[in-house]
């Protein structure tokens, strides 16, 4: 069985979330993205506490391609260190699930 995960980045502007998301599925390293925000996120970051809005992507692929994923959003991300997380989706929908695998496989 084909293990799904939902991948979550974030960017300092929309146009940045949905450039990055588009070609992340234009190039069907994932299935579908979904752009959020802003949101406000609340880090650590170079040692300093700080606060900051930013728009969450969240996209879902297939444990096959997340390492593909992840390296196209490490080269195209506009922040050096940016945050790529991703989780299991341990339940779905049949037809959803086959959806998110098609879209991804011989890409």
């Amino acid at each position: 069985m084909t293990e799904y995960l939902q991948v979550s980045t974030a960017t300092e502007t929309k146009q940045q979330a949905i450039d990055l998301a588009g070609q992340a599925v234009q190039k069907k390293l994932a299935a579908s993205a979904q752009i959020i925000g802003p949101v406000t996120s609340v880090f650590w970051h170079l040692g300093e506490y700080g606060t900051g809005e930013e728009w969450q992507v969240l996209l879902k692929t297939t444990a096959g391609r997340y390492q593909e994923l992840e390296a196209y959003l490490l080269a195209e991300h506009p922040w050096d260190n940016p945050e790529v997380c991703a989780v299991p989706i341990t339940q779905g929908a049949d037809r959803c699930l086959q959806w998110v695998r098609d879209s991804v496989e011989g890409a």
